[in-house]
């Protein structure tokens, strides 16, 4: 069959101005389970702003931004029990807020210091940390749900990546492995239109990104990134087919990436006003704000509010990760190797007598 001819379904709930393009999924009707979602993603993009702003004076490093891309990591993080694995990128600020990252702990990680990752939650503890790599993070979930799968539990993996990760080698051999051994993984695309400076268009020659899981032997959808609705409903479906042994999906989420790719990146070299500028208007925070102002669920008063609360969490974050003494630096061996080989053990111990004489130099100053 030509690809050409291949159509995959494609969900959408909210048009871009909030309102409803026909019923919405049973549970979205208590709009009272609306208005988390709505919280995180706001909680999510005040987080963003206020480490951008950090970041461009100095006081924290490269960072990624989730701009635009809300709704997708709030989705995951909302619906991963306690218990599944979520093993993500370097873009999933909201699921990991959601699942027991501290601001503080996110801060340190892009930040540069290894205590960044050492997650003191529950929850979070479970997860795997930030993969820069790209796509490597794939093969990784597909060997913890190889081990949910030989012990007979019913637990679920969740690896996310952007829409470049889908054309390396890493990604698709993990849709093999995952469709062969029909493993306990779901695998969320956000499919932003930029990996890096390139755009979708030239990246893959395949009309969806979903299709790539049918040649894996398992099903691909698309759903409108922007519609945190339509990402719950089709994910949660995706999660629980997955617990109950029905094997993989691959599901894409169209989005924009509205910032640039990283605090290192300016996407004005590549891309113009006029694109950017269409893509706000589809946004999703602005979308279900909209929606839930409708159904009178939401107000200006609690807006303010709701930017108070996030805004007082975000000083004492910064006020920890400003007052947290700096860390050991020997301490980016630690968790290089379970034992360290012989072999680089000059090296270490070179740094160690390396530091040591610029700490006495220090302490003769």
């Amino acid at each position: 069959m030509p690809h050409s001819s291949i159509e995959l379904p494609y969900t959408r709930y909210l048009d871009a101005d909030g309102r409803p393009l026909g019923p919405l999924p049973d549970w979205a009707l208590d709009g009272e389970r609306l208005l988390p979602l709505y919280r995180a993603m706001v909680r999510t993009r005040l987080f963003d702003q206020k480490v951008i702003a950090l970041q461009r004076t100095g006081r924290i490093g490269t960072y990624a931004s989730s701009l635009g891309q809300e709704a997708v990591g709030t989705a995951i993080g909302s619906l991963l029990r306690a218990d599944d694995v979520l093993v993500p990128y370097y873009r999933d600020t909201a699921s990991q807020l959601l699942r027991g990252v501290s601001m503080s702990e996110m801060l340190l990680y892009w930040g540069g210091d290894e205590r960044g990752s050492d997650y003191r939650g529950e929850v979070a503890r479970g997860d795997f940390p930030l993969c820069v790599p790209i796509a490597t993070q794939a093969l990784h979930a597909c060997g913890v749900a190889s081990a949910f799968k030989i012990r007979g539990e019913h637990r679920v993996a969740l690896t996310t990546c952007g829409d470049g990760a889908t054309s390396k080698g890493d990604f698709l051999e993990a849709l093999n492995v995952a469709g062969t051994w029909q493993l306990p993984v779901v695998f969320v695309v956000n499919n932003n239109q930029w990996a890096i400076s390139v755009p979708r268009r030239i990246q893959c020659g395949a009309p969806t990104l979903a299709q790539k899981a049918l040649g894996a032997g398992f099903a691909g959808e698309q759903v409108d990134g922007n519609d945190v609705i339509a990402v719950v409903e089709r994910l949660r479906l995706a999660i629980e087919r997955a617990r109950h042994g029905k094997g993989p999906t691959l599901l894409e989420c169209v989005t924009y990436r509205l910032c640039d790719h990283t605090t290192a990146d300016d996407a004005t070299r590549y891309r113009s006003a006029e694109e950017v500028n269409q893509a706000w208007h589809e946004e999703p925070v602005k979308r279900l704000q909209s929606y839930l102002v409708g159904q009178g669920l939401w107000d200006e008063g609690r807006e303010q509010a709701l930017v108070a609360e996030c805004q007082a969490e975000l000083q004492r974050a910064i006020d920890a990760y400003e007052g947290l003494a700096a860390q050991d630096p020997q301490s980016v061996f630690a968790h290089v190797y379970a034992s360290w080989p012989q072999a680089l053990a000059e090296q270490r111990e070179q740094f160690a007598e390396r530091i040591a004489r610029r700490t006495q130099g220090a302490d003769h100053e």
